[in-house]
């Protein structure tokens, strides 16, 4: 009878504790998921306005970063005939610690779409700021219930460059030097004269500081108000540079157009796409291959830059974000693919782009300007301290030797 008492109890914590087995077996077993790859390696890569100086960098602009994205199955095995969706935004707002392009700082630097009949898809983007970058993946099978749609978040974390921190740290140490000697000066021992508040070197001194203060917010604002009036002038009327290439072309029985915005602003995401059609049954062609570059026109260095297919509508849609303000040229090559049935000489579309820069929040200034003069603060109190313990207390003496 006992025994029997107790079977049931026994066998549901048995039952229990299989399933409890079998569902952490299944969560733990490999599931289908997507690879992040770089080239160069991430820890290899600066910001984009790192690198281009001469004192911090190499002093010119390297190629954009490749960004490789494989979808796998449980197995490791590449999905074939996958579509895959990017989403790339840039690290958050921190206006404690801002970068060198605050108004880039938590935006959607890219998203497009494009079919990946391996399973990759490969992008090249130059990543303007240091930071965490958020990748949102999903990727989709161009044949319906192939595979199991799949949904991935990745990042990506750029260092800053080393050099930033050894030149911050050499400008710490001046100022620190600058306040510690003002210190020690205002600090000594000066004779007031009748009718004076001060001594004339603590005045000269702090005239000196109020000097260097009002230039320094000069500074900030003349050239904060001169930066934004030269990002703004494209908008304003600037005759942006022709591409020397139309926007739509129909060459070699093919038509070819690139649209979508005519200009864009730093910050937000513009909007493009090309299609490529057969002009005499109005028909979109997919058996070619679109290649993508966008380039800064300045200093001719590329912001982006995609090799792929055309959807089943012969249509390749994306959005990027123009983090420099300054005229992008954004230029798209058809060439057919190896086993397409028309072959054809590859031809060129191309559209110019002036893109409207924004200057700074003028918070990031300040914050800035209060970090520097904090440092001499810092310095100047340290310089007082340093100057009081070493002066000799007068009075003690003087009361000893009458005494």
């Amino acid at each position: 009878m006992t025994l029997f008492k107790w079977s049931k109890p026994i066998g549901a914590i048995c039952a229990i504790a299989i399933m409890l087995y079998g569902w952490i077996g299944f969560a733990q077993s490999p599931q289908p998921s997507v690879r992040l790859t770089t080239n160069p390696p991430i820890n290899q890569v600066r910001p984009l306005e790192a690198e281009a100086t001469t004192v911090l960098g190499s002093g010119h602009y390297n190629p954009p970063v490749q960004l490789m994205l494989q979808a796998v199955d449980a197995q490791g095995q590449s999905l074939k005939d996958a579509k895959i969706h990017l989403q790339l935004f840039t690290p958050p707002k921190n206006p404690w610690f801002t970068t060198d392009f605050p108004i880039v700082e938590g935006t959607k630097l890219l998203d497009i779409e494009g079919n990946a009949p391996t399973g990759q898809l490969q992008v090249q983007q130059t990543l303007p700021i240091r930071g965490t970058y958020q990748l949102l993946v999903a990727v989709t099978p161009l044949v319906a219930n192939a595979f199991e749609p799949i949904q991935q978040t990745l990042t990506l974390t750029l260092p800053e460059n080393p050099l930033k921190f050894r030149y911050f740290g050499i400008l710490v140490v001046i100022l620190l030097a600058v306040g510690l000697l003002g210190g020690w000066v205002i600090g000594g021992r000066q004779p007031i004269q009748p009718g004076e508040i001060a001594p004339q070197q603590v005045r000269l001194l702090l005239s000196g500081l109020i000097v260097v203060a009002i230039a320094a917010l000069l500074w900030v604002n003349i050239s904060a108000e001169l930066a934004e009036s030269h990002m703004s002038m494209p908008s304003m009327g600037e005759e942006v540079p022709s591409s020397g290439k139309p926007a739509k072309l129909q060459s070699q029985g093919l038509y070819m157009q690139l649209s979508g915005d005519k200009s864009a602003t730093v910050g937000q995401p513009a909007k493009l796409q090309v299609s490529v059609s057969d002009p005499k049954t109005s028909q979109p062609v997919t058996d070619v291959v679109l290649k993508v570059t966008t380039t800064q026109l300045e200093n001719n260095w590329v912001a982006f830059a995609y090799e792929g297919t055309p959807d089943s509508n012969g249509k390749l849609v994306w959005e990027q974000e123009f983090f420099d303000g300054a005229p992008h040229s954004v230029v798209v090559e058809v060439a057919p693919q190896a086993n397409a049935k028309e072959q054809f000489q590859p031809f060129q579309v191309a559209e110019n782009i002036p893109v409207e820069g924004v200057a700074p929040p003028m918070t990031v200034r300040l914050i800035s300007l209060t970090y520097f003069t904090g440092i001499v603060v810092i310095g100047l109190l340290l310089g007082l301290w340093l100057r009081h313990r070493q002066t000799p207390r007068t009075g003690l003496t003087w009361k000893r030797s009458v005494s």
